[in-house]
Parts: structure tokens; sequence; C-alpha cells
């Protein structure tokens, strides 16, 4: 949709075709980097008391795992660029199997942290990141939805696995387990290989000899997108000269000069602080409160089949005329949804509490994610977006490394998870807050920007038309002369 990535990218994104093939290999690729962490929670009761470790130490596991996704965005965003997506997703791929291979084998929680977490962490990186940019290649007005399509396969994929690994840690254990579930994250080989870069040769041959009235309706969709508004938005072209440093090809420091990608950045950090740890702990939540294991399993079902539901339903919302164009306060809804669900969570007693719980928390947890992305490529816009995404991630490991085990270190402490979820709800709910402020004042800066370019644009053309008359009114006395 905006035109600046239209120049810069120099074609059309297709917004169909094979891109929707695209799409399907990136809800693969996006639904194990998001799900698999979180479903290996199931094992965490009993590898805890098979190792002898505290909450803490068994919530490291996930958090190393999700730390070296995020931590490995830049090296994935590098590798993109180089290579493509469809070879960086085929590695990822193998790494993770090979992690879990390696994991079954672990004779203490240190051997979990290096297998599990780095090697399958790293590996989780090379399949998130490059979905997540080939997206914005083939799609331009139709993102959003796009965006919220591929989203879906986490709890898609997190709805079958979470009584799968209940079903296969009864059967195998958890050694056992390990090593199926590394087979079938080989899948993910097969979706990096329908990512087939887009053939930009014959996109810029079909812009020549579209329709003039296709032309005028893109623009239009295309003036209501924030992206447009932005003096900030300076965006590098794809195919820039090899004599480029490395530094100004694959990490773009200037984008910490950039408004709306410091809003993102900083509420960012605080949200993720209180982002996973509720959903690493939900069902040893259920356990602890004496529920069966495979009903604390089906929580987890229970709260991504709420999260299915919604990441499509959000991206069809959000790519509409009336959201679109403001889309960021929509994302900061979503983050405050969230807090108050973990703030409320407490009061839910029993079973029935909890599978309310879940329904709503799910519904906030797929709104925020369907969103995540799409509200940075928003900012940013569409060409600088790999780079954007990288500096992200690495910033954000820090917040996403240490959240679930400082919840982890309140259960211990406490010997309640209540406190766990209240910090958690605070930490969601204030950077919702900060979000919606923010945004707020960025909107107003953006008209303003938006207008000032307009009143120049208008003074520069009535400056031209003057002395275009006064030039022929010189040359009409000239000839009378």
């Amino acid at each position: 949709m905006p035109p600046a990535a239209v120049t810069n990218l120099g074609y059309t994104p297709p917004d169909g075709g094979w891109g929707w093939a695209v799409v399907f290999g990136a809800f693969i690729s996006i639904g194990f980097s998001y799900a698999f962490p979180k479903s290996l929670t199931i094992y965490f009761k009993e590898i805890q008391e098979y190792f002898s470790v505290s909450y803490s130490e068994i919530a490291w596991v996930s958090s190393v795992m999700l730390a070296s996704m995020y931590a490995g965005g830049p090296v994935s965003s590098v590798l993109v660029n180089r290579y493509g997506s469809r070879r960086v997703v085929i590695v990822g791929g193998v790494m993770v199997c090979t992690g879990m291979a390696l994991a079954s084998l672990g004779t203490n929680i240190i051997h979990l942290y290096l297998c599990v977490g780095v090697i399958g962490g790293f590996g989780l990186a090379f399949n998130l990141q490059p979905s997540l940019t080939i997206i914005g290649t083939y799609f331009q007005v139709k993102r959003p939805l796009a965006n919220g399509l591929a989203m879906t396969g986490s709890p898609v994929i997190l709805s079958t696995l979470a009584p799968l690994n209940q079903f296969l840690f009864d059967s195998f254990g958890w050694r056992g387990s390990f090593l199926i579930l590394g087979s079938i994250v080989l899948n993910c080989c097969v979706a990096g290989a329908l990512m087939r870069p887009v053939n930009k040769s014959i996109q810029r041959k079909t812009i020549d000899e579209s329709s003039k009235c296709e032309n005028e309706a893109e623009e239009h969709a295309a003036a209501e997108d924030t992206s447009t508004h932005s003096d900030n938005l300076q965006t590098e072209d794809q195919s820039e000269s090899k004599g480029h440093s490395f530094v100004q090809k694959f990490i773009d420091v200037s984008l910490f000069r950039h408004r709306g990608f410091l809003i993102y950045l900083i509420g960012n950090v605080v949200m993720f602080f209180g982002f996973f740890a509720p959903v690493v702990f939900m069902a040893p939540y259920a356990k602890h409160q004496g529920i069966d294991e495979y009903s604390a399993a089906f929580l987890l079902s229970i709260f991504a089949l709420a999260d299915m539901f919604v990441r499509p339903t959000t991206g069809f919302v959000g790519n509409t005329k009336w959201i679109r164009p403001r889309i960021q306060y929509f994302f900061s809804f979503a983050v405050s949804y969230n807090g108050i669900c973990h703030l409320m969570c407490p009061l839910a007693s029993g079973y029935t509490g909890l599978v309310v719980y879940a329904v709503f928390f799910g519904l906030a947890f797929g709104m925020l994610s369907a969103l995540l992305f799409e509200v940075l490529m928003d900012l940013v816009g569409a060409p600088r977006f790999s780079t954007a995404v990288g500096l992200v991630t690495i910033i954000e490991c820090g917040p996403v490394l240490l959240g679930p085990p400082m919840s982890g270190a309140l259960v211990d402490y406490f010997g309640d998870y209540k406190y766990m979820y209240y910090a958690c709800g605070v930490f969601m709910l204030v950077s919702g807050i900060f979000f919606f402020i923010m945004h707020y004042y960025n909107y107003k800066k953006l008209d303003e920007e938006h207008r000032k370019s307009k009143a120049m644009e208008t003074r520069n053309s009535d400056e031209a038309v003057e002395l275009k008359t006064n030039q022929d009114d010189r040359t009409m006395n000239e000839t009378d002369e």
C-alpha cells in the first residue's frame, strides 16, 4: 500500500498469485517458530523433577530458546539479504532438528539450555525473520491480511502440538518425544522450499502495462497509510550498489533516529518482560492447582484455538479503511487488553475459570501477535523492514531471556503464581498506555509534517506559475515593441 514501498522497491508487489503459497510456507515456518517453545512447557514439570531443578531454572529452557530466536535476528537479516529467504529457512529447520536430537541425549539442564535453547533458538530465528520479510515483497495492499494469515500458524500448530506432546510423553518419555519433535520440525524445510523470490522484472513490466485506473486506485489506497506522511521514512533501494559498506547495507543505524521506530522499540522492550511468561507457565499453573496433565495441556489448545480464530480476523479488520490509517492505536489496544487479562487471571478459580482465562488470553495474544510485525512495517516501510526487525529482535532478546526466569523466581519466592501474573499484567498495561500516548503524539507530528510538505509544494507551484506568467508577459511586451 505505501507509495514509498513502490518507489523504492522499483516494482509493484503482486498481492496474490504465488504469494499465497509463500503465505502458506510462512504459516508453517512462523507457526513452529512461536509455537515450539510454548509447546515444550508440557514437559517442564517432569524435566524439573528429573533433574531436580527449580521453577526459575526450568523456565530458562524456553527463555534461552526465545532469546536465541530474537538474538539471531540480525544474523538472519544478513543471510536473507545475501542468500534469500528460501535457503535460510531450510537451514533453520535442519538446525532445530539437530538441537532436539542432541537434547534427547542430555544428562543435565545445562545440556538442554545449549541444545534446545541456543541451537534450536537460532534455528527458529532462521525460520521467523525470513518468513516475515518475504511477505513484504509479495504483498502491499493486502499486507495486513497476509501477515494475519501467516501469523495464524502459531496457534494452529500450538493447538496440535500441545495434546500431541502429552501423548508423546506418555508413550515415549521426554527423550523419545524430543527425537520425534525434531523430525516433525523438518517440515520447515518444506515450507522454505515454497518461498520462491518474487520476480521483480516481470512486475516492472506489469507496472508499465497496467491501466491508469488501477494505478489511481492503488495511489488512493496508499494515501491512507501513515507511512506516507513521514519525512523520516527514507528507505534504501533493495538493489544497492556493491560499493555500499556492510553497516550501511545490513545494519541501518539511522533507524535509531526514526521517531516511530524508537517508540516501537521502547514500548516493546517493556512489553516483552510480560509477554511470554503467562504462556510458559499456563500448564504448570494448572498442574499446581491439582488439574490432571491432559486437562492442563488442553488449556494450551483452548488458548491456541482462540488465538487461531482472532489472528486472521485481526488481519481483515486491520486492512479496512477505518483501521489501516491508524493501525498503531489498534496495536496499543491489543497490548493493553493483554495486561488486563493477566491482572484478572488470579481471580479465576478452578478449571472453569482457567478455561475462561485461556479464551480471553488467546484472543488478546492473537490480536497482538497478528499486529506485532505489521505495525513495524507500517512505521518503517517494507524496504527497511528486514534491517528493522533484526535490530528490534536483538534488543528484545534481553527481556525475552529474563522475563520467564524472573516470573519463575516470583513463583519460587512466594510459592504462588498470582504474583507472577500481576507482574506480567503491569508490564503489558504500562507498555499499552505508553503506546497510546506516544502514537497519538507521532500521528500528530506526522500530520503536521504532511501539511507543511503540502504547503511547500503549493507555494512552489504558485511561484512557478507566477514566474511563467511573468515570462509570458515579458515575451508579449517584447513582441509588441
